[in-house]
């Protein structure tokens, strides 16, 4: 049978695309350091300084700082988590593709990268002496625990996991010398707990227990479960948190009233993802991408705001409120 080519001659071949040609050694390194996910420390450790309304010059550059450490602690982390996983990694449809588990960087070349993150990490708590730190060594100690074990305990990885997004927060308010919320620090850890709950029941359509041996204590209908029971507790807990603690003083009851209508929907976009779309197989990536959460998160982010000026400035509300 001749086969004809629908475009150019017969027997043509196309063209190399230099989309299809692997990255550098340069991106590969950045690709170990996971960039897109310093967003979790970018967006956690601030949100200490909003809650205890520190807005000096002092405070936000303690933020900084904190931000700065839990960068490269994570970076650390995700370079070591690649090289311990390379070998299951090449199981997975995805993973398979990361620069150690695909050969594009050595194991050798690996090491002395994770090995100049933690050295640059040294750095940033030797400068800034006096200042606590033990969250970024209580996130280092957790995730070397969960490399060796604890990731292959169901529930317990879990977990470990989501107790890491904690400690970003909680070092953020010892950074500038806050008093904690409690309910504020619940609702970042069972949010949390939502986003790996939800990637681990992706993995179990997808990748299967070669890639992750803990998959093996978990199924699709305990994964629901896990998101319902995970689902309430952060919206409970988050609800609480401004009706409770949150520094809007007298908006306090108003702004739990419009919040709760888009702290709903955005849970239940996130549930429509991962249970009707098969989705949540990367957590942050799709939280950043996602149209109908953005569009929540903006909304919720202006009345948080509005709320807050308001609260610090009250005589703007006598411009704004009849």
């Amino acid at each position: 049978m001749r086969v004809i080519e629908p475009h150019g001659s017969e027997g043509a071949t196309r063209a190399p695309d230099p989309a299809d040609a692997p990255p550098g050694p340069l991106t590969d390194l950045l690709t170990l350091a996971r960039p897109l996910h310093a967003a979790k420390t970018l967006l956690l450790v601030p949100l200490a300084v909003v809650d205890a309304g520190r807005w000096t010059f002092t405070a936000l550059g303690e933020a900084a700082w904190a931000a700065a450490g839990f960068v490269l602690a994570g970076a650390v982390v995700y370079v070591g988590n690649d090289i311990a996983d390379r070998h299951r990694d090449r199981h997975h449809p995805v993973k398979r593709h990361r620069p150690v588990a695909a050969g594009r960087v050595s194991v050798r070349a690996a090491c002395l990268y994770g090995t100049v993150l933690l050295a640059l990490l040294g750095a940033v708590v030797a400068a800034a002496p006096g200042r606590p730190f033990w969250p970024l060594l209580a996130y280092l100690a957790l995730n070397a625990a969960y490399s060796r074990a604890l990731k292959h305990i169901p529930l317990v990885d879990v977990t470990a996991v989501a107790l890491g997004f904690a400690l970003r927060l909680v070092h953020g308010y010892l950074a500038v010398g806050a008093r904690m919320s409690g309910w504020l620090v619940l609702t970042v850890f069972s949010a949390s707990l939502l986003l790996v709950v939800g990637k681990r029941r992706q993995e179990l359509l997808t990748a299967g227990i070669a890639h992750r041996p803990a998959l093996r204590g978990y199924s699709v209908e305990l994964a629901d479960q896990l998101l319902q029971l995970t689902c309430v507790l952060t919206a409970v807990s988050g609800l609480l948190y401004l009706r409770t603690e949150a520094p809007f003083g007298p908006y306090g009851e108003v702004v739990t009233l419009f919040a709760a209508p888009l702290t709903l929907f955005a849970l239940f976009r996130y549930l429509q993802v991962v249970l009707v779309d098969g989705g949540g197989g990367d957590p942050v990536r799709w939280v950043l991408r996602d149209r109908r959460i953005a569009g929540a998160g903006v909304a919720l982010a202006l009345l948080l705001g509005t709320a807050l000026l308001l609260a610090r400035h009250p005589a703007a509300a006598l411009g704004i409120l009849p």
